[in-house]
């Protein structure tokens, strides 16, 4: 039976614990037999505190790691001081075999441990930036729901851990045990685009007149030479003011405010996705649709059918 190891530490995300013991505490035999043996583990002490405040207490010490086939980190608010024989016994398993796998800001903690050292990870998008500067080592995708490296999976904020305790099922019992376990859990086995399409990045209002100006007449299918005309400054004057009243070089900001306009749109209205395109300034749907596809990984209709209020 292979022994599924979930690891408590102060400040646990609830949701991030919960999702692994739903999918491997779970008793179903019917599924697939035999299914996974659960261990909670305390990783300094057997009672938790929670990040919202209650105790939560493991079953097993760090010892218990050593039976364990595969190992999960959940997210924590401790995660950036994660403690010192955690990290040891994770570098144990990984070199006995053990697969190592994080939910969300749990990708921290395997950070730390250097288990994510030359390869490809995820985490919660709001905190890729800070992975990446703390773990140089890392390759950080911020833009994916969770990233399997064989051994060692990354899986980003909280809800995606769902994919990838479901694409756990399906790598240790087929697809068709993950699909009836997504059924039970009321999920998608796959969900169409990735990471991306959840961040929201709104661009700060700006004191400038010129991007006053401009963020007016963007759904006009605005250009960068247009602005620059209307101003009356050239390209590198330009791309001066709009740096410091947006941060960004103008045609980046002009992409970065269509977007924006479209996904608002496909979020508030029914319009249809042509119509959409034309009120975000894009000279075309397909335009539109390789942004997203770029960006966002995904389309505007499945956007749409993901978002709309």
């Amino acid at each position: 039976m292979h022994t599924v190891a979930v690891v408590l530490t102060d400040g646990l995300v609830e949701f991030d614990f919960a999702i692994p013991c739903e999918v491997f505490g779970t008793d179903r035999r019917e599924i697939a037999d035999p299914w996974y043996r659960l261990l909670v583990v305390g990783a300094e002490r057997r009672r938790v505190t929670t990040q919202t405040g209650f105790v939560v207490e493991a079953t097993h010490g760090l010892r218990a790691l050593a039976a364990a086939d595969t190992i999960v980190v959940p997210g924590s608010t401790t995660v950036t001081t994660p403690p010192t024989p955690l990290l040891r016994a994770l570098v144990r398993a990984h070199e006995r075999g053990a697969r190592i796998a994080s939910v969300c800001v749990g990708a921290f903690v395997l950070a730390e441990a250097g288990l994510l050292d030359g390869r490809r990870a995820t985490t919660h998008w709001a905190y890729a930036d800070e992975l990446e500067a703390r773990y140089p080592a890392v390759d950080v995708d911020p833009s994916v729901l969770y990233v399997d490296e064989g051994d060692v999976l990354t899986s980003a904020g909280v809800a995606a851990g769902v994919d990838l305790c479901l694409h756990l099922v399906a790598h240790d019992h087929g697809t068709n045990a993950a699909a009836a376990v997504a059924r039970r859990l009321v999920m998608p086995l796959h969900r169409s685009g990735g990471q991306a399409q959840y961040v929201d990045t709104p661009i700060e209002p700006a004191s400038s007149d010129l991007v006053e100006w401009a963020a007016m007449h963007v759904a006009d299918g605005l250009t960068v030479d247009d602005i620059a005309r209307h101003a009356s400054v050239s390209p590198r004057t330009l791309t001066r003011k709009f740096r410091a009243a947006t941060g960004l070089p103008p045609g980046e900001w002009l992409q970065r405010e269509r977007l924006r306009r479209a996904r608002r749109l496909l979020e508030s209205t029914d319009t249809p996705v042509q119509q959409v395109a034309r009120g975000a300034g894009y000279d075309s749907s397909a335009t539109m649709r390789a942004q997203f596809a770029l960006h966002l990984h995904t389309s505007p209709r499945a956007y749409r059918k993901t978002f709309r209020r």
